[in-house]
């Protein structure tokens, strides 16, 4: 009954947006005891975002990361804090490595020609686990956790509009899942 809520404005698919969301945030001097990465995009047509690059990476991944980059002087400050990624248990079919074992960032902002909706998703929510688990190893002596979860497959939302297959998946699934 005491809690304030102020609503803020930000855009993962700029990361112009989320340095100046970070800056705004941390004009406000306030401590942050827990960050939540939840926003996604699942499903989407290729596109490049105003950085250049595909659009499902960086709105999944990227922004998150860049945004918890740019807020670790404050989780640090505020300890204990705790960064929460949403990741999904899609990660598990997927790889970002190339045939010898090594990074291969072309996976991770796809062409339109090496594109496909689902391996871009799949991809990201993979990155989110491999940053959590890096996230926790460096500032878990600091007093910052970091944690990747899934959220579940009993939730339903609206993440599946943008392809009519997905939307027909969900409708079918919906009698046995839950609602937000």
């Amino acid at each position: 009954h005491k809690a304030k809520v102020e609503a803020m404005t930000l855009d993962l698919a700029s990361l112009q947006s989320v340095q100046h969301f970070a800056e705004a945030f941390k004009s406000k001097n306030v401590p942050l005891h827990i960050l939540i990465c939840n926003a996604a995009v699942f499903g989407a047509p290729w596109c490049l975002t105003e950085d250049d690059l595909e659009s499902t990476f960086q709105v999944n991944h990227l922004g998150h990361f860049y945004l918890v980059q740019l807020l670790e002087d404050v989780l640090r400050r505020s300890s204990p804090a705790r960064v929460v990624i949403v990741s999904s248990e899609s990660h598990r079919f997927t790889e970002i490595k190339d045939s010898s074992g090594k990074l291969d960032f072309s996976l991770l902002s796809p062409s339109k020609k090496d594109y496909w909706a689902m391996l871009a998703y799949n991809r990201s929510k993979l990155c989110n686990i491999l940053f959590s688990n890096e996230l926790n190893r460096r500032l878990s002596p600091h007093g910052v956790t970091s944690n990747s979860v899934h959220p579940g497959n009993m939730i339903y939302s609206s993440i599946h509009r943008n392809w009519w297959v997905y939307t027909l998946l969900f409708t079918l699934a919906r009698p046995f899942t839950k609602s937000m």
